[in-house]
């Protein structure tokens, strides 16, 4: 049996600065067949739908919402895709996980001195401020780390992303 933390134990630099979930980012095969599944079945509506193209890469996606929660589908274009290199090597599945935070200046700082590496440097533009994490190799997952002023996604900011990750070679 586990003890509650007592007040004297240092709290996580997550628990310390999220505010919660997000979104959650989907890598699919077929994003028509996705969109179907999540609207007809779950319930979710499409909010917004894009395509954003880097210089050797592209993707489409939707953005699917209900209530409070917000799924991001994401389909590659092309076999040397991000998305489609994330496909063959981790199957179709949660791509990222955005967790919102107050302060991403902070948490960045914090998760460096402890070890993490990062995949980008902090993005900014039209209200929102990210920064993503290196792909964990186990589980395939990328954590994204996002301050909101605003709500929505911004295409500069994707094709931020998108350049930063092209350059690294990463997906």
């Amino acid at each position: 049996m586990t003890s509650p933390m007592s007040d004297s134990q240092p709290t996580s630099t997550i628990a310390k600065y999220a505010c919660g979930i997000d979104h959650v980012a989907i890598a699919v095969t077929d994003l028509e067949d996705s969109i179907n599944w999540f609207t007809s079945v779950l319930g979710f509506t499409v909010k917004e739908r894009r395509r954003t193209e880097g210089v050797s890469t592209a993707m489409i996606s939707a953005v699917l919402v209900a209530g409070p929660l917000n799924i991001v589908l994401l389909q590659g274009t092309a076999p040397q895709s991000q998305v489609s290199r994330f496909i063959e090597h981790y199957g179709p599945g949660m791509q990222h996980l955005a967790i919102q935070v107050k302060s991403i200046d902070e948490v960045a700082a914090e998760l460096v001195q402890a070890g993490l590496e990062f995949d980008t440097t902090i993005i900014e533009g039209g209200g929102l401020r990210q920064i993503f994490t290196k792909r964990n190799q186990d589980s395939g997952l990328m954590i994204e780390f996002i301050e909101r002023s605003k709500s929505g996604f911004v295409e500069q900011n994707v094709e931020s992303l998108f350049a930063q990750l092209e350059k690294k070679d990463s997906f």
